[in-house]
């Protein structure tokens, strides 16, 4: 059975719901695509966890965690800025911590990453862009008016 992800529809469902985002390799410079999408993301309403091991402190005013595991609190979505060859890793990590989702951005794919996050029970998302997914659903945030900017 080949891989596909969710539809839009369903794509918009996860991101109305998704409390703390972990964004695992978010690089602490604003140059990166990953800050960019993060900050972006953050702009947005979502809370956005860095998971960074060579980085210390805080990326974008949030507290960096070495891996998933040491994240403090639940996580609705791991979104991967890592190369494909590191994401089944991530994926493991991921199920461990009980991630919902796990989301490898565009231009990740990594068979084995999604069959462990299927089997752990998490939404799979691959080769697609958050922030462009988030752009194109508008989905609902909370503190967000109407006019799609924030109380």
């Amino acid at each position: 059975m080949s891989f596909e992800n969710p539809t839009r529809e369903e794509i918009k469902e996860i991101l109305e719901q998704a409390g703390n985002i972990a964004v695992v390799g978010l690089s602490d410079k604003p140059d990166r695509t990953s800050y960019m999408i993060a900050e972006a993301m953050q702009q947005r309403g979502y809370r956005i966890i860095p998971v960074n091991p060579t980085v210390q402190g805080t990326i974008l005013g949030e507290t960096v965690y070495a891996s998933l595991k040491d994240i403090p609190e639940p996580v609705d979505i791991v979104d991967v800025f890592r190369r494909s060859e590191y994401c089944a890793d991530v994926a493991r990590e991921a199920a461990d911590i009980g991630a919902r989702v796990l989301w490898l951005q565009l231009g990740v794919v990594n068979d084995e990453a999604a069959s462990i996050g299927e089997e752990n029970g998490m939404r799979v998302i691959m080769d697609r862009c958050i922030k462009v997914e988030d752009s194109v659903t508008r989905p609902n945030r909370p503190g967000q008016r109407t006019d799609n900017t924030f109380a």
